[in-house]
């Protein structure tokens, strides 16, 4: 009984039609999203003790928490790592609450725009499948990931990154009134993804964002004609780049990109700052085709697209801001779990 699990799953990129997988919008209007999973992670490790304790360590964060094996109170730190302990244990457990440890570590900072804070949730409900045993399959896996983090612990957000950390690869996904969400799996060739990847930069903008702001200020300008029809626009980008990956045709995936973009800033006024129109206004000046923040935007990771030859002069244009340079790999699978010997 005493086996140690660990287990992954992988960040993402939000292509194209992010803000849309929210509520009330994906409710009333129907959303649509392109996203890829790429070669970064989070993990969790989890091992039942002896020592008649739970231990919840957030190592990239240098947070630890430790209880008596009961229901936990959602308050102070970690409060994701709290949730998960009482959710796995009430609904899958007979509330008999395990001494247990929970060791986790991502490789992207939170607020970084790659889907951290439910990727973490995806691989530790991971691990406790595989300690549990759980039959859970990859939507019942996003949908609890999304109950916990939306519903019991009550943060802003959409339904994307759940199902990206969940499923992993290119997709496009749906998402309708009822929590109603559909996985469309894309089969693009290895040489599109190829050409994609060698013509983009990540960069860190260095500055992490609380995304439930954002979300929270798309969600109230709703009403607000101006945004709602951007919204409506970077939903339709989706579907047009979609279409322009699945043929191969770069050049028109990456002029959808600018007017996704430019629809993305409609939404809200905390989508882009001062230091992105910055960065946008260098790179585009050095030839850059395309650009665009991933996730809710404020921060966090940019998208930067650009011819491969040029690829060296963007980074080193790059350079004279406050931040990190990353190549895109992208990465097929989704959560994975094992046992430990």
């Amino acid at each position: 009984m005493y086996k140690k699990v660990r287990s992954r799953a992988p960040l993402r990129l939000g292509l194209a039609g992010g803000g849309t997988d929210v509520s009330p919008y994906s409710d009333k209007y129907g959303g649509a999203v392109l996203n890829a999973t790429i070669n970064m992670f989070s993990y969790c490790t989890i091992s039942l003790n002896t020592a008649s304790k739970v231990y919840f360590n957030a190592q990239d964060l240098n947070i630890s928490f430790e209880s008596d094996p009961k229901l936990i109170e959602l308050d102070g730190d970690l409060i994701l790592h709290k949730a998960i302990y009482n959710k796995v244990m009430t609904r899958f457990n007979n509330s008999k609450f395990l001494p247990i440890n929970v060791l986790t570590h991502c490789d992207a900072p939170a607020g970084s725009g790659l889907g951290s804070s439910s990727t973490v949730v995806v691989s530790i409900l991971k691990a406790y499948q595989e300690l549990l045993n759980l039959p859970l399959g990859e939507y019942d896996l996003a949908h609890l990931a999304y109950e916990i983090e939306r519903i019991d612990c009550g943060f802003s957000g959409g339904k994307q990154d759940q199902y990206c950390a969940s499923f992993g690869g290119l997709n496009f996904m749906e998402f309708y009134e009822d929590d109603r969400v559909i996985v469309n799996p894309l089969r693009v060739k290895s040489t599109i993804l190829a050409e994609l990847e060698a013509s983009t930069l990540l960069f860190f903008t260095g500055v992490s964002r609380d995304s439930s702001n954002i979300i929270d200020d798309q969600v109230n300008a709703l009403e607000n004609d101006k945004c709602l029809q951007g919204l409506h626009k970077v939903k339709e980008t989706a579907f047009s780049m979609k279409e322009a990956i699945l043929k191969g045709d770069m050049v028109k995936f990456f002029s959808i990109q600018k007017d996704a973009w430019n629809a993305k800033k409609q939404t809200s006024t905390l989508i882009s700052n001062q230091q992105i129109e910055k960065i946008s206004s260098a790179v585009l000046l050095k030839g850059a085709l395309a650009l665009k923040v991933s996730g809710a935007g404020g921060g966090g990771f940019m998208m930067i697209y650009c011819n491969p030859d040029i690829k060296r002069n963007i980074t080193r244009t790059l350079e004279q801001f406050n931040g990190k340079v990353y190549n895109l790999n992208f990465s097929q699978e989704g959560a994975k779990s094992w046992v430990v010997n």
